[in-house]
């Protein structure tokens, strides 16, 4: 369940970082009742950057699908043993 605090909470950053460490969820912060900020551990930040790298990862192999830039499995196992194999 995500949290959300007022932006006078991050006075207390030993607090804050608990908070950040002892949940995978983000913190939203808000200022006079309104979304502000967002904040989080380190390590749900690089969970989050991984996702978003792979998603990157799966769109550029689709868009090279569509386009028909594909090699067989055969063709890129022979490629990789030629390469590696030595």
């Amino acid at each position: 369940m995500p949290r959300i605090i007022p932006i006078r909470d991050l006075r207390d950053t030993t607090k804050l970082s608990e908070m950040c460490n002892s949940s995978p969820d983000p913190i939203f912060v808000t200022k006079n009742g309104y979304g502000d900020m967002v904040v989080m551990s380190m390590a749900t930040y690089e969970q989050q950057l991984a996702k978003l790298e792979m998603y990157m990862k799966i769109m550029e192999g689709k868009a090279q699908a569509d386009k028909g830039e594909l090699i067989d499995g055969v063709s890129a196992m022979a490629n990789l043993k030629n390469k590696y194999a030595k």
